[in-house]
């Protein structure tokens, strides 16, 4: 983690479905609900951190349990926040580390968390996550040849030199499974992750490749014509 925060041991959690967050991922964020209202705005009269947790749901989720979270999240920091005329809130969240969510310790007037922060494996060879990086970053140039991803994202990643970081970033913004997103978040070992994208990413621009050759010239509204 590059920025000089201190992880606190306790901290407020959003449980949401569907939503996985990454370090160093900007996470946008319309806040409406009584308890987040309360939640924001203590947050943002201390540290301005809280965490994210993706809902877990069939045999993640103990009986009975209320919006259980998974066991990994991100914690971030409000970056930027605008309060809007009925109460609600617009803001942007900046993702710091992953953290093994190890209790609840309040649900009222919000959820609390208390978390461990976790750090990425040392890699046994970083040259080899280099190469990794490389491939993802050529497979996702390729993706977005098909006109499935905006072409200034795929010229923002391979801006991003760092294996951990450029892995993080386009496991959140390329990836569209949010259980392998929450996969990824699971994996401590970077080459690893690279590796669970590099596969997904694959399979994808693949089965583009056959959609184009079997699309021929049509555009899309005429391919049952084809």
């Amino acid at each position: 983690m590059d920025m000089d925060i201190t992880v606190p041991d306790e901290v407020p959690v959003m449980t949401l479905p569907q939503v996985v967050f990454f370090p160093q991922s900007l996470l946008p964020l319309h806040i409406f609900e009584p308890r987040y209202r309360q939640m924001l705005s203590d947050v943002l009269g201390s540290d301005r951190l809280f965490a994210v947790a993706k809902l877990a749901s069939g045999s993640a989720a103990a009986p009975g349990a209320f919006e259980p979270p998974h066991r990994i999240a991100s914690i971030g920091i409000v970056r930027a926040c605008q309060e809007n005329t009925d109460g609600t809130s617009n803001l942007l969240l900046q993702g710091l580390c992953r953290v093994e969510v190890r209790a609840i310790v309040d649900e009222h007037p919000y959820r609390r968390i208390r978390i461990r922060a976790l750090s990425s494996a040392p890699p046994a060879d970083p040259a080899a996550n280099i190469r990794r990086r490389d491939v993802v970053a050529r497979l996702i140039a390729l993706k977005q040849k098909f006109g499935v991803l905006p072409g200034e994202l795929a010229e923002f990643l391979k801006t991003v030199d760092d294996p951990e970081t450029f892995i993080d970033l386009a496991a959140f913004t390329v990836c569209d499974s949010p259980d392998l997103k929450q996969r990824m978040l699971e994996t401590l070992d970077v080459g690893a992750r690279l590796d669970l994208l590099r596969r997904r990413l694959r399979r994808e621009v693949q089965l583009l490749r056959l959609q184009h050759r079997l699309q021929g010239e049509l555009s899309d509204d005429q391919i049952e014509t084809n």
